[in-house]
């Protein structure tokens, strides 16, 4: 029971064989805005009371506003991982940060690792501003990754219509994290993803 706050950008998360809904919510004080999670018992039933996932703690989440929101899971050969947007979309410094599940509860925020540096964020030689708000595909034939977003194609861009949906393939480092990459530039065309 959110009570008189707001929540945004819902999204559920598999851990085993237990679901747990991510969110956005205003946590007021210094934590700003802030992700949640809150237990499931079923798809459409929660349980429990929502935890503090994350919130905007180091600098380059507090860009232009305090912001941590869109938790959107990663999984990859068992690794649990939430992928989430931070600073703020009305500015070009918009980007993403990772969490990754270290310890065994996924309702603990202490059994989550946030990597210290963004893992995507603005490419000025590019002209992509405030790349945020992810999710993420297979490729037809599941050989592929792919992360789909919004972005701008001027600094002076906002968190209005003119931002643009996105769509490009990524890798995976030795240690299990993802590899975004770099923003592609507007017009740049790409390999279909693969089975296409």
């Amino acid at each position: 029971d959110l009570g008189n706050e707001w929540a945004l950008d819902a999204s559920v998360l598999k851990v085993g064989s237990n679901l747990y809904l991510m969110g956005t919510y205003n946590a007021g004080g210094s934590y700003g805005q802030s992700n949640f999670i809150q237990r499931l018992t079923n798809p459409w039933t929660l349980s429990g009371s929502r935890v503090r996932l994350s919130s905007p703690t180091l600098s380059w989440e507090r860009q232009t506003g305090a912001v941590n929101e869109g938790p959107e899971p990663l999984y990859r050969n068992g690794r649990v991982m939430v992928v989430y947007s931070a600073s703020a979309c009305w500015g070009p410094d918009y980007k993403l940060g990772l969490l990754t599940l270290t310890g065994s509860d996924p309702m603990n925020p202490a059994h989550w690792t946030k990597s210290p540096n963004p893992v995507f964020q603005r490419n000025d030689a590019n002209g992509v501003f405030a790349p945020g708000h992810n999710g993420f595909f297979k490729s037809p034939d599941g050989t592929e990754d792919w992360i789909v977003y919004h972005a701008n194609d001027s600094a002076g861009g906002g968190c209005d219509m003119n931002r643009s949906t996105r769509a490009q393939k990524f890798t995976w480092n030795a240690d299990g994290t993802p590899n975004f990459g770099t923003p592609v530039r507007l017009g740049v065309t790409l390999t279909a993803p693969s089975g296409e």
